[in-house]
């Protein structure tokens, strides 16, 4: 039986998408600031949900597909994917497979970007300024992560501070900007809790790749892997470490205003902290299996923090 030819099909689109890591990510981000409005407001729920659907439309042509085709390129030009011994690390696996060809996701890569500049575009033409300058942004953070001269995923600590975070914090506030036409101070807690939250779980992500990152050319020296080189093995948690306990000082804040919200976000933190204290760096599994937990953790902080506000 002749082996399947690279081809942009359905199932290799789904398969890029990664839907797992936009839903547990961009997704719950959303409904953290979305489920106020429905509960804490006198707006219409189609109004809401309206807004959240093109929110969450967003999330997947940006965070789904153009960041992942993005970061699936450089991955493989540099051969840290080739070595990579992570479950659901590793890219999304098209190109190692041969379900898709390097020139197929370039292709997508250029056209979904041509597609959403002209969406942004047109938002800013119909007066629609929130949604043109989260596009712009969507855009920024996905291209300045992998492509060049950027390429911040090769840096430590900018790709996080420079490309997710705010593409995460903009999300996060994005329904209460649009709708309310000002940000309130949960829409601000919930952003920033769950877009730093999001940045603790990438670090986790990144461990069971330290060493294949260390193979790539150019050098994919992501936080993990200049935590490790400056402090030793036990610094590969330090970067996930760092984004938690910085999670508790939004909490620590928090807690002054929604005392409930702080309180149960705070108990799922220091689970997540528990994992990773405990966690076996050179196990790939486990660390697999921690990271799972630390999605269905991120998932249920976003939802507590908007329920309880």
């Amino acid at each position: 039986m002749l082996p399947a030819q690279p081809a942009i099909t359905r199932k290799n689109i789904i398969t890029l998408l990664r839907l797992v890591a936009v839903v547990f990510s961009s997704v719950a981000t959303i409904l953290s600031t979305v489920l106020p409005l429905l509960f804490y407001t006198d707006l219409s729920a189609g109004t809401v949900m309206t807004i959240a659907s093109v929110l969450l439309i967003g999330a997947v042509c940006i965070h789904g597909m153009l960041t992942h085709t993005l970061n699936d390129i450089a991955d493989y030009q540099s051969g840290t994917d080739q070595h990579s011994p992570g479950i659901l690390s590793g890219g999304s696996g098209v190109l190692q497979n041969g379900a898709m060809s390097v020139g197929m996701l370039k292709q997508l890569g250029t056209w979904m970007t041509l597609f959403l500049l002209i969406i942004a575009v047109l938002f800013a033409f119909l007066g629609l300024t929130e949604f043109a300058v989260l596009t712009l942004i969507g855009i920024w953070g996905a291209v300045s992560y992998s492509l060049r001269p950027f390429q911040f995923a090769y840096y430590p600590f900018a790709g996080e501070w420079l490309s997710l975070f705010p593409t995460m914090l903009m999300l996060g506030i994005a329904a209460p900007w649009i709708l309310l036409e000002q940000i309130p101070m949960w829409a601000w807690q919930n952003g920033l809790i769950n877009a730093i939250w999001c940045m603790a779980w990438v670090m986790v992500h990144h461990i069971p790749d330290r060493h294949a990152d260390r193979k790539s050319t150019p050098l994919k020296q992501t936080s993990v892997v200049w935590a490790e080189d400056t402090f030793g093995i036990r610094g590969a948690k330090l970067p996930a470490m760092l984004y938690f306990v910085s999670v508790g000082l939004l909490l620590f804040w928090t807690a002054f205003t929604r005392p409930i919200g702080a309180f149960g976000a705070g108990i799922l933190l220091g689970y997540a902290i528990y994992l990773v204290i405990k966690m076996d760096i050179d196990d790939v599994e486990k660390v697999t299996n921690d990271e799972k937990k630390l999605l269905f953790l991120a998932f249920a902080t976003a939802i507590w923090l908007g329920i309880f506000v």
